[in-house]
């Protein structure tokens, strides 16, 4: 697999990225950047982004991080430390590679993690507001044990043939790129609240009651320690996908923050 239909290739950093653009990426007009979970990429955001988009009349950007969909391979195994690169060392060239300096990020599990690592550093093009959707700040028992019901069914019970699709030559890069990394003993003392204080634009964050790999633990953090506006949606129902599990809540509840945090036009 070497991408779906509709994604287009870019060399940043030296290495082929798959990504897809929604409407026109202007300067001056905010763009929603969309930083997928630990086993998704660019097509595993169906059409979330677009309907986003829409409601909020911005551009979009979509992305598979390297070792995902259709971008370049990884090496293997990643470093422990690998969301703080991402935020640290690729982020800041893909907003560079795209021209793209009023955005607001969008991210989901290990994307809602570089997220907050990005917004928290001293960079000079920062968001203007982030959404975070079931969040990693720190390693919790049940995400360890996530960890280990995905391994399980990873090897055992048809996960594999399920990422394939989306990830091609890379499953094996995507999968364990991830999961090794969030089962290595050391990992438990991962932790990125250092980074939380220093969060002073607009940010909304989203956990699903029944999330298998993280707990409200995870939201009260980020709320008890970021410096600006902040604003939660805790939704019932719902495990570790809202944007998918409760699609219409998170949308809403999106739009409606989007024009609190920084008034748009509608479409």
């Amino acid at each position: 697999m070497t991408g779906a239909t509709g994604l287009n290739f870019a060399i940043i950093a030296d290495k082929r990225i798959e990504y897809r653009v929604i409407g026109k990426l202007e300067a001056q007009q905010p763009v929603l950047v969309f930083l997928h979970e630990g086993l998704g990429c660019a097509a595993r955001w169906r059409d979330f982004p677009d309907r986003l988009c829409y409601h909020t009349n911005c551009a979009g950007l979509i992305f598979s991080r390297v070792g995902y969909g259709g971008s370049d391979p990884c090496d293997l195994p990643r470093p422990l430390d690998y969301m703080e690169r991402e935020a640290r060392e690729y982020l800041p060239q893909l907003l560079s590679h795209f021209g793209i300096r009023k955005f607001i990020l969008i991210g989901h599990s290990d994307g809602a993690s570089i997220s907050l690592i990005y917004a928290g550093l001293p960079v000079v093009t920062k968001p203007v507001a982030v959404i975070v959707m079931a969040p990693h700040v720190f390693c919790e028992q049940v995400s360890i044990e996530g960890a280990e019901a995905a391994k399980r069914a990873y090897e055992e019970q048809g996960l594999f043939e399920k990422l394939e699709k989306f990830h091609g030559i890379n499953t094996e890069c995507a999968f364990r790129g991830w999961n090794d990394a969030w089962l290595d003993p050391a990992f438990k003392s991962w932790n990125i609240e250092k980074f939380l204080p220093s969060i002073e634009c607009p940010l909304l964050a989203i956990q699903g009651h029944q999330d298998a790999y993280g707990t409200l633990a995870q939201i009260d953090v980020i709320e008890a320690a970021v410096s600006g506006p902040f604003d939660k949606l805790i939704l019932d129902e719902c495990g570790h996908s809202p944007w998918q599990e409760q699609s219409a809540q998170v949308l809403s509840h999106s739009v409606a923050f989007f024009s609190k945090s920084m008034p748009m036009e509608t479409p």
